[in-house]
């Protein structure tokens, strides 16, 4: 009756080589591939490296005019941009300013690719239900597998700094990107699509001309969720070499520094809350413009 009380399993020996055969193949992918995929996210890292220099260098009255100067553009409301303001004071004068900015401008590159890569795959999906059957349940690993497992792959390919940290970041925070983008445009009246055919649209112009400007509250809503995923993902890419605020919370963590951790983990909220409601405001702004326009 052994088998009523252990679930029955592959033999260990066999196990144990199927593991080890796995590992070695990977391991020799790397070896043989590995400077040529470090190569091709070369640029991505100069990028990376500029973004991080013009937030670190460039004075903190002129970064904290521009973010008040994207708020007020983006939500028209002062509550908003005091609540920035409040926010950033607070933070500089706790000297958590610096390691701010390194996170803000890994968010910024982290958004921008996960846009560059989840809106066209998005349309992708709206576009064939085929597609859209493969790609969901690749997108449902992504969302559930624990985030420390991110890091292996990325590690033993690319080592440790910022870029890998990077690639883990966007593989974990764009899933909502791409969900979104397909939701919002199979979301759009039927009936406009209809009205856009009978005046002679192309497939191109009800693309970018009707489908995407009626998808682009959803859309907006899936670069927010882009954002807080990534602000989630910070501290546990500093444990492979990304700098910001979560290298002082891991270094918390490791030497059980209450106040550190605390202090830290409140900066990242406060940055994720000011990333909230200013994309949040944008979106209830550009919902209502369509409502007005469409009726």
């Amino acid at each position: 009756m052994e088998w009523f009380y252990k679930f029955p399993h592959m033999n260990d020996e066999t196990l144990a080589s199927l593991k080890k055969g796995i590992d070695e193949a990977f391991r020799t992918f790397t070896r043989g591939y590995g400077d040529a995929i470090e190569s091709f996210f070369s640029p991505l890292q100069h990028f990376l490296i500029a973004a991080d220099r013009f937030m670190t260098q460039t004075p903190w009255p002129i970064i904290t005019l521009i973010i008040l100067v994207i708020a007020w553009a983006a939500s028209r409301s002062m509550k908003i941009v005091v609540g920035c303001l409040v926010t950033l004071l607070l933070i500089g004068y706790f000297d958590m300013w610096d390691d701010t900015m390194r996170t803000v401008s890994m968010i910024f590159v982290c958004t921008l690719l996960s846009i560059a890569i989840g809106i066209p795959m998005g349309i992708i999906m709206s576009r064939s239900d085929r597609i859209q059957r493969v790609v969901n349940p690749i997108l449902d690993v992504m969302q559930t597998m624990p985030s420390f497992v991110y890091l292996i792959p990325v590690v033993m390919l690319l080592g440790i700094g910022k870029v890998p940290g990077l690639i883990a970041v966007v593989i974990y925070a764009i899933p909502p990107m791409i969900r979104l983008t397909d939701l919002g445009i199979r979301l759009v009246d039927k009936d406009v699509l209809e009205a856009a055919d009978a005046f002679g649209s192309s497939n191109w112009q009800k693309l970018f001309k009707v489908q995407l400007p009626l998808a682009l509250p959803t859309i907006m809503a899936g670069i927010n969720q882009t954002i807080m995923m990534a602000l989630a993902m910070v501290v546990i890419a500093s444990m492979i070499g990304v700098q910001g605020l979560g290298q002082p919370v891991l270094k918390a963590i490791a030497n059980q520094y209450f106040t550190l951790g605390i202090f830290n983990g409140l900066a990242i909220v406060g940055i994720a809350i000011i990333f909230d409601r200013v994309s949040q405001a944008y979106g209830k702004r550009i919902q209502k413009h369509r409502e007005t326009v469409h009726g």
